[in-house]
């Protein structure tokens, strides 16, 4: 048993001096690095969450805070246009994909910069998200027809191109900076 656990912590060591990066850990918030929001509405206008983009070093940070959502495990990503038309919200396009890669962190020739894990909210509505998408940039995010945070139905099966079977767009709302 002793041998494991110190096997483990050496592998954990070397995990986290891989993270390092030219002196710099991954994923370390940038001295004055930018952000943008989007705040997250239904269909009918309610308010169920804040999206949060934070540049920190070789990526951009997601995070969710997500609120009045059906309990259940739903699909979640970014989105290529910054516009959440009612009621399907499908003005919001494809995943953010500038890479040109397939769907899903299980895809071998994927995934989008634009897929996320999926969120799985609570019995209380209540759910949050948050990874670094390492390469991501903020200049590419907020391109000039911006981009969106969506929550579909369903879960992602983080494979099925290009959306993972996620089903409907149930929320959406637009990257701002500031």
């Amino acid at each position: 048993m002793r041998i494991a656990t110190l096997a483990l912590l050496g592998a954990a060591t070397i995990g986290l001096t891989a993270c390092e990066k030219n002196g710099m850990e991954t994923g370390a918030p940038v001295a004055g690095g930018q952000r943008a929001t989007a705040t997250l509405q239904t269909a009918t206008g309610t308010d169920v969450g804040r999206a949060t983009a934070t540049e920190v070093a070789g990526g951009l940070r997601f995070t969710l805070d997500a609120k009045a959502m059906p309990p259940g495990t739903h699909g979640a990503h970014i989105h290529m246009v910054g516009r959440c038309e009612a009621p399907d919200f499908t003005t919001a396009g494809g995943h953010w994909n500038p890479t040109g890669m397939k769907h899903g962190s299980m895809n071998p020739q994927g995934p989008h910069e634009g897929d996320l894990p999926n969120l799985v909210i609570g019995t209380d509505g209540r759910g949050t998200i948050g990874i670094t998408i390492p390469g991501a940039t903020m200049a590419g995010l907020m391109d000039t027809d911006g981009s969106a945070f969506v929550v579909h139905a369903s879960p992602d099966d983080l494979m099925t191109d290009p959306s993972g079977n996620s089903g409907g767009r149930i929320a959406c709302g637009v990257f701002q900076a500031g």
